[in-house]
């Protein structure tokens, strides 16, 4: 069956796993941007423990605001910050080199529009696991579709996936113990070329 996501910044591991699940996967490209998601957030694990990155956004005063519309502040230095943010925290992971170069390239390029700054961002994950991006877009928003497992719920800051993740080797892990669910980043710095192995095993509980 398939598979329907919101488009998140750096997907977290429950997430990569959907998109993993099959071939069929649908992004949501007609829903209204809400406040308190993953739209334009994502966690890390830093050195105090779970860090979250925000891309600073305009909000509009129109509550029917659409995803696809929202302008990111272009004054503000975030890539600056969150690219240090990364570089503080899996500098000293097992595959910070070999994937960095990469990734960098998006805190280096102009970001004007967050769902296609995220897009991008997909894309390249992707790309540095070497899988096939073959995505859809829905053509309009429904709130209960049929014929499609709906995960859309995922994108919720507030709304926790309950379940167990299986542990692998966190760069500060002996400080805060194993933290599941994080950034796909941190998986991609920690386990590499293992990332998706360890997605397909995942089970993802709506």
């Amino acid at each position: 069956m398939s598979s329907l996501l919101h488009l998140t910044y750096f997907p977290n591991v429950a997430h990569m796993a959907v998109m993993l699940k099959n071939n069929d996967c649908f992004i949501e490209a007609h829903d209204t941007y809400l406040k308190q998601t993953y739209r334009n957030r994502t966690c890390i694990y830093a050195a105090n423990g779970k860090l979250q990155l925000n891309i600073p956004v305009i909000h509009s005063q129109n509550n029917r605001q659409l995803y696809k519309d929202v302008v990111i502040k272009s004054e503000e230095n975030w890539q600056i910050n969150h690219l240090k943010s990364l570089e503080s925290a899996y500098r000293k992971s097992p595959f910070f080199e070999y994937y960095i170069d990469d990734i960098l390239v998006l805190f280096e390029m102009e970001a004007q529009n967050l769902f296609s700054f995220n897009l991008k961002c997909l894309e390249v994950i992707f790309e540095c696991l070497q899988l096939p991006y073959n995505f859809k877009f829905t053509e309009r928003f429904e709130h209960h579709p049929k014929e499609i497992e709906d995960f859309r719920s995922l994108v919720y800051c507030k709304k926790e996936v309950q379940q167990n993740f299986d542990s692998y080797t966190q760069v500060f892990e002996d400080k805060q113990g194993f933290i599941g669910n994080l950034s796909i980043l941190d998986l991609i710095f920690n386990e590499g070329p293992n990332t998706v192995n360890y997605l397909k095993a995942l089970r993802v509980k709506k």
